[in-house]
């Protein structure tokens, strides 16, 4: 038996496929500007689900109501809105309780959707690899399961035969509870195929570091351009649009810095403020990536109206997954368009800022410096001593470390360079135990 009806993400393409067109709700305390920016972006994320948004209702909210969220009098007022206008979907910038929505919809008279279920939803259509569909798979599922109440309650308890009237055995089970089951079912079932996923990506991790490859994770904001980034810089061919969360799964390119060292650009799925707990959960593996990595690119959008808010969303996620102290370099792209306000202050926030443009290819000989430059302090000196027999040795030190000097002895190849400590550790019995640093 599916599980079919109640279906949040189903209910949203729904409402896109008929022309839905949603009322935006966003609260505030004190700061009415920021949170007009936030419904802007809950505007752009149902516009990248395929939903039109004409009406915005931005109001104080000193505490959530118990019961429905808003007060009284701005429920009524959605509710005249709902009717007048004979829209069919509200959506809250906020997160909204079950109970919450449950009274709500009754009161409003129109489908009530946050901005979790939004987001899930977005990630739902986006997602396109085996490992994102199941991810997506397990947030929804997480988040539907306390919601079953509110999705089955024109069903009574189950009753056996055709117009019999009668019940199973006792009173039977209620078809809430047997969907609870099967969501538990089929959220244990994610979770193993995870674990899985989680393992192989772990096994090629280990693969790339035995390799020596030093690795660029490209981290940001979403829609900051990293897939463009990523395309300007490798070819890699990542699929490129103009929306939210454009790209959901990781790819790993292989790419020569100026200098000739072999390095790996990692891109990544894009952070977003109020990022949901059930999404992080369940891209854990994925969004790891930024984790394992030996340096993130932080990618900051010049021309976004809340910048500085966008960076701290972006270091929110990444304190939660444990990267918050990775190295990185912090690269302001789209410079070709008009900078936002806040752009000044970033040489402030951001040390070392560089600036480019992906789309334009501009700004490329100072990015793949500094990251040359970042790169010197993840390498050590050392010198090693290679018999002619094993040149094989020799030329992947060649390969992927900074050569420094070669000098040939007789039989042997003495090469000074520096290199990264797990391609030391692969070539540590050539190793010349003295090796002094290069003096200055």
């Amino acid at each position: 038996m599916e599980f079919q009806s109640g279906s949040k993400e189903g209910r949203l393409l729904e409402a896109q496929e008929l022309g839905a067109s949603a009322i935006l709700v966003g609260t505030y305390v004190e700061k009415k500007a920021e949170t007009l920016l936030h419904v802007e972006e809950l505007a752009s994320l149902a516009e990248t689900l395929g939903l039109h948004s004409e009406e915005r209702i931005v109001c104080p909210l000193r505490a959530p109501s118990a019961k429905t969220f808003l007060g009284k009098g701005k429920v009524e007022e959605i509710r005249q809105i709902v009717q007048e206008k004979k829209r069919t979907l509200v959506i809250f910038d906020d997160e909204i309780s079950p109970p919450q929505q449950r009274n709500l919809e009754k009161a409003i008279g129109a489908m009530v959707v946050d901005r979790t279920e939004l987001i899930i939803a977005v990630f739902a259509q986006r997602a396109h690899t085996k490992e994102a569909k199941t991810q997506v798979s397990l947030a929804q599922y997480q988040y539907q399961l306390p919601r079953l109440t509110r999705l089955w309650t024109h069903l009574g308890r189950q009753k056996v035969g055709s117009g019999s009237g009668g019940f199973l055995k006792g009173e039977g089970e209620r078809q809430i509870e047997i969907d609870r089951r099967l969501l538990r079912s089929r959220i244990t079932r994610c979770k193993k195929q995870i674990q899985d996923l989680e393992k192989k990506r772990a096994l090629t991790r280990t693969k790339r570091k035995r390799q020596g490859m030093v690795s660029f994770a490209v981290v940001g904001y979403t829609n900051a351009g990293k897939s463009t980034l990523l395309n300007a810089l490798t070819d890699a061919g990542v699929f490129v649009e103009d929306k939210l969360f454009a790209t959901l799964d990781t790819k790993a390119s292989s790419y020569v810095l100026p200098n000739q060292q072999k390095i790996l650009l990692i891109d990544t799925v894009g952070f977003i403020r109020k990022l949901p707990h059930g999404l992080i959960a369940a891209f854990k593996s994925t969004l790891e990536e930024a984790l394992h990595a030996d340096v993130l690119l932080h990618l900051l959008d010049a021309s976004s109206s809340n910048l500085l808010e966008e960076i701290e969303a972006c270091e929110a996620v990444l304190k939660e997954l444990g990267a918050s102290n990775k190295p990185r370099i912090y690269v302001l792209n789209k410079t070709d368009l008009p900078p936002a306000k806040e752009v000044h202050l970033l040489r402030f926030r951001c040390p070392g800022l560089v600036k480019i443009s992906a789309r334009e290819k501009k700004g490329f000989q100072e990015l793949t410096d500094a990251m040359i430059e970042r790169m010197h302090h993840l390498y050590k000196h050392a010198r090693f001593c290679f018999h002619q027999k094993e040149y094989r040795y020799a030329a992947k030190l060649i390969e992927e470390g900074e050569i420094l000097s070669k000098v040939y002895e007789g039989d042997y190849l003495i090469i000074e360079a520096n290199v990264h400590d797990s391609l030391k550790s692969q070539l540590h019995r050539f190793l010349i135990k003295s090796s002094p640093a290069p003096s200055e």
